[in-house]
């Protein structure tokens, strides 16, 4: 038997070596000390002053807290989570502006420690967003944003010039949430004639005409369809003129800046006329805003499974309630999903060993198969939610809950009927 006799210089070496690499393999530095954290910053942009701002803090802190929890269990080690919020409302446009939405995209981009973004709430803002973010490779996932163009391969060409879909999203579209309630107007609530407003946003209008289109098609006769100008004070006018023509309901695509005025004026010319909306009228400034008896029947749609009360998200909702301080919504939930669509796929590139970036990420999101509080959610080719739950709510006051209690003063009514009888 032989020996190879190494230098004492050698053998330090080789110390040195093994040292470094179980290091390495604890996140530490050669000197033992714990290595610095990879800072990752997730996006958040939403409308947090104006119409909106209500609504748009539980969503941004339904995305905290899943960034939280990541960062409490370590959940990507090495790697450490830290939000990016920005506020696409401005004074000006008294709610959400696409130009300022537009400006966070730049900004978010012009971040490299920025790798994806939660948001945004409103379709206005997503049309903004969507051709900037493309050509940066930067996914968004949204938990409101519910206009299908943006996600259309009929309009790729103008919302991703670059191909890919940058645009995914935890809930699901227009294209099923007007035309189901449209089913529930006439299968539940027996609507045989309708008036449809809408506030002249992106997301207003092509709500409301999706909803014109089934009902038409299913038999309930349109008599109106007009447009409400965000800005106006006094809608008491068109209201009017409802009221004369003496429909069985109205539908409203839009938003809470005409929102809020449109219940409190219907309230006072046709009080019992049947009135409902998309999920532009579920959220907490509706009925802070509008107030009872105002908003007292009016129904409302989510484009997601209703969640609050059921028993499989009820330790979220303790834990969202014990951190915030407050009563969640439904879009709190989706927004929480898709944060956790985020996180994973942070996940999923680093544990491949790939650097994450944008593209990586944009990838990984776009093979997401996970489950959530929601239930299973995954992306078609353009991005959209797999899914296609509408939830129907009807606002009913409860006067032992806080009037910005979500859980207890919209009453879920069911799955709106996606074929109509």
């Amino acid at each position: 038997m032989s020996f190879t006799t190494r230098s004492p210089a050698h053998n330090r070496r080789a110390l040195l070596t093994t040292a470094a690499l179980a290091a390495g393999a604890l996140g530490l530095s050669a000197a033992g000390v714990q290595a610095a954290p990879i800072i990752v910053k997730i996006g958040i942009s939403l409308p947090l002053t104006g119409a909106d701002a209500e609504s748009a803090t539980l969503i941004k802190d339904g995305a905290l807290l899943a960034i939280d929890q990541a960062n409490a269990k370590n959940m990507v080690p090495g790697y450490t989570f830290v939000p990016m919020v920005l506020n696409n409302a401005t004074a000006t446009a008294g709610q959400y502006d696409p130009a300022q939405a537009a400006t966070n995209a730049k900004k978010f981009l012009s971040d490299p420690k920025v790798i994806a973004i939660v948001g945004p709430e409103m379709s206005g803002d997503g049309k903004a967003m969507s051709p900037i973010l493309s050509q940066g490779d930067m996914a968004c996932v949204t938990p409101a944003s519910t206009n299908p163009d943006i996600t259309s391969p009929a309009f790729a060409g103008q919302y991703r010039p670059r191909g890919k879909a940058v645009y995914f999203r935890t809930v699901t579209t227009d294209a099923y949430q007007g035309p189901n309630m449209a089913n529930f107007y006439k299968d539940d609530l027996h609507v045989k004639s309708v008036y449809i407003l809408d506030d002249s946003g992106a997301y207003g209008v092509g709500l409301a005409n999706a909803f014109e289109a089934q009902a038409k098609k299913i038999g309930i006769k349109v008599l109106g369809h007009d447009q409400l100008d965000p800005k106006d004070a006094d809608y008491t006018t068109i209201l009017t003129k409802i009221k004369g023509l003496g429909p069985d309901a109205i539908y409203y695509g839009g938003v809470g800046m005409a929102g809020v005025k449109l219940i409190k004026q219907a309230y006072d010319i046709v009080p019992k006329m049947i009135k409902g909306g998309g999920d532009g009228m579920y959220g907490t400034d509706l009925l802070t805003g509008a107030g009872f008896p105002a908003a007292q029947g009016w129904y409302a749609t989510i484009a997601a499974p209703h969640l609050l009360d059921d028993s499989k998200a009820s330790s979220w909702v303790k834990a969202y309630d014990k951190k915030f301080g407050k009563q969640p919504s439904d879009y709190a939930i989706t927004s929480y999903d898709a944060a956790e669509v985020i996180l994973h796929a942070v996940k999923a590139v680093a544990m491949e060993g790939k650097k994450v970036s944008h593209s990586t990420v944009r990838d990984a999101i776009q093979k997401t198969d996970l489950m959530t509080l929601q239930g299973k959610v995954s992306f078609n080719e353009n991005g959209d939610l797999m899914n296609k739950v509408i939830s129907v709510f009807e606002i009913e006051h409860n006067p032992k809950y806080p009037l910005d209690d979500m859980i207890h003063q919209y009453k879920y009514i069911g799955v709106a009927p996606q074929n109509a009888s």
